[in-house]
């Protein structure tokens, strides 16, 4: 295998020499620096990236840690993240927690022992805030709260659910389903003894999309709206929202169900399934 002793040999000059052309930095004459690309050519020498990588003390490589790629949002979101990211000269490497059930561990793993460069945290975490601070490396966490210190990125939830109540009370509505994940995700400091226990506290949570469904409840709740919420399965569990959409249409003419509020994923089996059953959408269901 060919190396920089043997570019040197061939360029007729120092290792050292080879090592700042290589790497980058230092300075090299133009003469010499056309010397050493001249015999690496020749050569076929195909520099070690690791060892150029572990001499900057950087990888240009980023973890993104998504719930699962088979989502629409997150198979989206994380193409336009890998895009931007090599628009800076970094790769990405990807995990998807439903996949992969320790990759959230084996990265964070890499990350402290400066195998990647930085985290794009987009799953849900039982990690308290201090694991997250101890690594002392750069994370960015997406629509999740990490803990102090950890810069996070997300939508105005709060606002998000205002708007939705505000449309469905202005239109009407009479009987809400609400269909979301996991109902405990909504208290999680508190399961975790983090905050005290208490009911309705938007700052009881790490998962800032579930303010969307807190907020929103509350605006109902102060228009007399009647509403439920429908536990559908984490976000990846599309059988799930399947089972959660029919059971709500169920009380379409029953219990006087008029609205459904979901995701992305949950809205169109709603739109779907109400057209197979002949219900008129927006007259009959919102």
């Amino acid at each position: 295998m060919v190396g920089m002793r043997d570019v040197a040999k061939k360029a007729g000059v120092s290792l050292s020499t080879v090592s700042l052309v290589v790497n980058g930095n230092g300075y090299v004459s133009d003469d010499m620096r056309e010397r050493v690309r001249k015999a690496m050519q020749l050569l076929n020498y195909v520099p070690n990236e690791l060892a150029r990588n572990l001499y900057h003390n950087r990888t240009n490589l980023v973890g993104v840690i998504v719930p699962t790629i088979r989502h629409p949002f997150f198979a989206t979101f994380t193409a336009h993240l890998q895009h931007a990211l090599a628009a800076q000269g970094l790769r990405t490497m990807l995990c998807s927690t439903a996949d992969e059930a320790d990759g959230e561990i084996q990265y964070v793993d890499m990350l402290r022992r400066h195998m990647m460069d930085g985290i794009v945290m987009c799953a849900h975490t039982s990690h308290p805030g201090d694991y997250w601070t101890s690594i002392h490396r750069p994370i960015v966490a997406f629509d999740r709260v990490l803990g102090d210190g950890i810069s996070s990125i997300g939508s105005d939830h709060e606002q998000g659910g205002r708007l939705i109540a505000q449309m469905l009370i202005r239109n009407g509505a009479k009987h809400v389903v609400m269909i979301g994940g996991p109902r405990d995700q909504f208290f999680d400091l508190a399961a975790r003894g983090e905050v005290e226990e208490g009911p309705f506290d938007l700052g009881k949570t790490t998962f800032p999309t579930v303010r969307y469904y807190l907020t929103l409840e509350q605006e109902l709740t102060s228009a007399g709206v009647k509403y439920e919420y429908v536990e559908a399965g984490e976000v990846m569990d599309f059988a799930g929202y399947h089972r959660a959409v029919s059971n709500a249409l169920d009380k379409v003419t029953t219990d006087g169900v008029d609205a459904v509020v979901s995701s992305d994923i949950g809205a169109s089996f709603c739109v779907r399934e109400a057209l197979s059953r002949g219900i008129s959408i927006p007259d009959e269901l919102q």
